[in-house]
């Protein structure tokens, strides 16, 4: 018997989900041949059989979660096993999320034993219940309250792919990052409406970049250290059904207006799709997030380790504003910079913010 081994799919990747099989025990396949699809932290990804040969086993089926590492599938002829990776283990779907080693679990509520009893009995979680008793404590009431609004929502879903790698990355975001932000405003009234506005804000965050390249960085907070990227690969967030992928558009201080813009539309074209390589998700030195598309002015945005900073572009909206010295009614585009102030002085960001509201002011 060969067993093969889920290989890592990607940097950092810890483990995957099984989309679909295309194969059954017994099946002969034969080298390259698709085996399995499974979908990792952004991407739906087919893995190959490394061998040729006789399915005898499956590891896993639809839905499990499986480790880097684990048993994919065995062969039923051959000898000895793929040593390519270490073994570990097929862990089930479970109700809750396993988050970040980093992000410590809250502890559950002080609840008397015949609170607990009424919680078991109405099927109702503690953790979900906020509690208006002294000190914060769950009360009977509390726990009724709690069973009638469970009995008019839907089902408990556990978060899949894409929303269970946010809620992994923001709970690391969470537990190592000091957030602080600053905003501002541009004043684009002299561009023409033709104009791209998420290619103008990436060829402007490459200029900001140069101006001030403290924030175009990684940092490694267990060795407390920083690291000044010179070449700039700007993370975009995409809104796709299903939630939140941010490939990278690489090298953008070195291209030109249409290539960005290509480059751009095939990127979403791939993300909508979820065929986007996985190598496209990885290495972003800063984020753009222009969430104006859909509304907001200002946002307290959220810094993914190890870059240092994320910029938001709001909704562009019509204000009245001192103009050369009088008041006129002016196209403004709200800015605002969130920046991990473990690493980046205010100094550091408040001129990396004018840089940028500068390179868009010009027409």
């Amino acid at each position: 018997m060969r067993q093969f081994m889920l290989p890592d799919l990607g940097e950092g990747l810890e483990e995957a989900e099984i989309v679909a099989w295309f194969v059954n025990e017994g099946d002969h396949v034969v080298a390259n041949q698709p085996l399995v699809s499974v979908e990792t932290d952004k991407a739906v990804v087919e893995v190959p059989s490394p061998w040729s040969g006789t399915i005898g086993r499956l590891f896993g089926e639809k839905g499990d979660l499986i480790k880097v590492g684990a048993p994919l599938v065995e062969f039923a002829e051959g000898g000895g096993a793929d040593t390519g990776t270490v073994v570990g283990e097929i862990a089930r779907s479970e109700p809750g999320l396993r988050l970040a080693e980093a992000a410590a679990r809250p502890r559950g509520p002080q609840v008397m034993p015949a609170i607990r009893a009424l919680a078991r009995k109405l099927d109702v979680d503690l953790n979900l219940v906020q509690g208006s008793g002294p000190g914060g404590s769950i009360t009977r009431g509390d726990v009724e309250r709690a069973a009638r609004s469970l009995a008019e929502a839907g089902p408990a879903e556990p978060l899949r792919g894409m929303r269970r790698s946010m809620a992994q990355r923001m709970a690391t975001a969470h537990a190592e990052i000091v957030p602080t932000t600053v905003m501002d405003e541009a004043d684009i009234d002299a561009w023409p409406k033709s104009a791209d506005i998420t290619i103008r804000l990436v060829q402007a965050i490459a200029v900001a970049c140069e101006a001030e390249p403290s924030l175009n960085a990684w940092y490694n907070s267990q060795a407390s250290e920083r690291r000044i990227l010179k070449r700039i690969d700007v993370g975009i967030a995409v809104d796709i059904e299903g939630g939140l992928i941010v490939p990278v558009l690489r090298n953008v201080g070195e291209r030109g207006s249409a290539d960005l813009r290509a480059g751009l539309d095939r990127m979403r074209v791939d993300s909508t799709a979820r065929s986007i390589p996985a190598e496209e998700l990885r290495g972003a030195t800063i984020t753009l997030s222009n969430f104006g598309m859909f509304g907001g002015r200002y946002a307290s945005l959220v810094v993914v380790p190890p870059q240092v900073a994320i910029i938001g572009a709001g909704r562009v909206v019509q204000r009245v504003v001192a103009h050369q010295g009088t008041p006129a009614i002016r196209r403004t585009l709200p800015l605002s910079l969130t920046f991990d102030h473990r690493v980046v002085t205010g100094g550091e960001a408040a001129r990396f913010l004018a840089a940028l509201r500068s390179a868009l002011e010009k027409p």
